[in-house]
């Protein structure tokens, strides 16, 4: 192959990549049933933010935008895989790219790492666009179907003319025509994976969501106060996101959950929950850094609860309060277990301590416990959360030991082979105690596992959480089950019968 040709081949290869690249994108949001930019736009950060809000906010503006999106990217990325307008589709192309580069710009203190890796000024989007102004420029386009007309018959003085120019004028038309069964092969390859896997892209403008779509909401979420802050009765759980599975005897469970939930999927599910309603996510104090992470590169208001633990091998009951307080957490809570634990201890005092410094700090104090007896000796010793979180749900269901071999405190213990005794499947040990109490509490609760980890079906563990007096349930979810969980959590409040206790908050 002599130098021209291996130069022209070197082109093509680098325009049909990119073409390509565009061209998958478009069908893939094509594929996508009710797919729209609207969250990706809604979400935007950076000095143009409000523009890109005011578009993803308007149903007018997107029911435009998101069709024209689909087309531009389908025909610009077939004009550049099959060479045709190639100056056109190159300057369009940047455009295109310059605006998804603008709605999260990797620069201003944000870090695009959750999509891209760790990037600063310079990312894919950046990259590309200035690829496609080397191709507006380059006078080589590369083998394509732009350069057909020179073989088509002319004029003879023309053709004698051209021929003076042209090698083997048969052969360049066939190389030229290449892209086309490329174009084929690569087509058939992502229509057959789109219909055996489905598609999964987070491009510049992609949000792929499973189950019920955001356009089947029933109504708007709910909302309550703890403290002076406003909350959805729904909040959003940690514990899928954080890998925490409370899977029985399954023990692959968490690893699946971890796999499945990779920082770009817990973003997916975290900007869908918002979209849907939910304005708040109660979290383990490890993924306070994927929270962070979260807001700064959205732009995102999302209410973060953070539950806290002290370090009783230092004797230092604060530092983990600081961390979150630091780290800009909104609301503070001391972790379930460890409240069994130092209650179980009698170190009521530690409880008392930490809630002490959250209040002084200006922070909403919140309590939880897996076991009500907890709860119940603060009470006696007058510690009183501004909240309290518990564990509320009901026994009927197989997994659930028997009562008469429950013991307090043997949630977060040790895991019996014994069926009969404790082994990661009974959350709330006591429902008839749980409720008990909380009937008298007078400060919001909000209800946990209240669907025991999976094994309480939303319709039934919503509706016995709430009708026994809880104020908000917390539920960890997947994104496929967002949109559902609200609609249910919607109906159960409409149609909320036999509940004895006020609505605090």
């Amino acid at each position: 192959m002599n130098k021209p040709d291996l130069k022209k081949l070197i082109i093509t290869f680098f325009r049909v990549a990119i073409g390509w690249h565009f061209l998958y994108e478009g069908l893939s949001k094509l594929w996508i049933e009710n797919w729209s930019a609207a969250g990706y736009l809604a979400n935007a950060t950076g000095p143009f933010a409000g523009f890109y809000h005011w578009m993803g906010g308007s149903e007018t503006l997107m029911s435009i935008i998101d069709p024209v999106n689909i087309v531009a990217l389908i025909l610009i990325g077939l004009a550049l895989f099959l060479g045709v307008a190639i100056r056109v589709s190159a300057i369009s192309g940047v455009v295109l790219l310059l605006l998804y580069y603008f709605a999260y710009p990797p620069f201003g203190g944000l870090q695009m790492g959750a999509v891209e890796g760790n990037v600063f000024v310079v990312n894919r989007n950046l990259i590309e666009a200035l690829a496609l102004i080397t191709l507006f420029f380059l006078k080589e386009k590369g083998f394509g179907i732009h350069a057909l007309p020179y073989f088509l018959p002319k004029k003879k003085t023309e053709q004698a003319i051209e021929n003076e120019n042209a090698v083997s004028s048969r052969r360049e038309a066939l190389k030229n025509l290449a892209t086309l069964p490329a174009l084929g092969v690569l087509g058939w390859g992502a229509f057959s994976s789109n219909e055996k896997y489905g598609v999964d892209t987070l491009s510049g403008a992609t949000i792929q969501v499973g189950g019920a779509d955001i356009s089947e909401l029933k109504g708007e979420l709910p909302k309550g106060k703890i403290g002076n802050m406003e909350f959805s009765r729904l909040v959003l759980g940690g514990n899928l996101i954080g890998g925490w599975a409370h899977s029985r005897d399954l023990i692959y469970v968490p690893s699946l959950f971890r796999a499945y939930n990779t920082e770009k999927k817990i973003f997916e599910t975290l900007m869908l929950a918002e979209k849907a309603g939910i304005d708040s996510i109660n979290i383990g104090f490890p993924t306070i850094e994927t929270m962070v992470k979260y807001r700064k590169m959205t732009g995102s208001n999302i209410k973060v609860i953070v539950q806290v633990h002290p370090d009783m091998e230092n004797s230092d009951y604060y530092v983990n309060i600081d961390k979150a307080i630091d780290s800009g957490m909104d609301v503070i809570q001391i972790q379930g277990n460890w409240c069994d634990w130092l209650v179980r201890d009698n170190k009521l005092d530690v409880i008392e301590k930490m809630m002490d410094r959250i209040r002084s700090q200006g922070y909403t104090a919140g309590l939880a416990s897996h076991t009500v007896d907890s709860l119940i000796a603060c009470e006696e010793q007058g510690i009183i959360p501004d909240y309290y979180m518990k564990t509320m749900h009901h026994d009927q269901y197989w997994s659930a030991h028997p009562r008469e071999n429950r013991v307090p405190f043997e949630v977060d213990g040790k895991k019996h082979l014994d069926h009969n005794r404790f082994h990661d499947n009974c959350f709330c040990l006591f429902p008839d105690k749980t409720t008990a109490f909380v009937e008298r509490a007078k400060v919001p609760v909000m209800g946990f596992k209240v669907l025991a980890a999976g094994a309480i079906s939303p319709e039934d563990g919503f509706k016995w959480a709430f009708q026994n007096g809880a104020d908000f349930i917390c539920v960890g979810m997947f994104d496929f089950q967002i949109v559902n969980d609200v609609n249910i959590t919607i109906d159960t409040l409409n149609n909320l019968q036999g509940r004895k206790r006020e609505w605090f908050g």
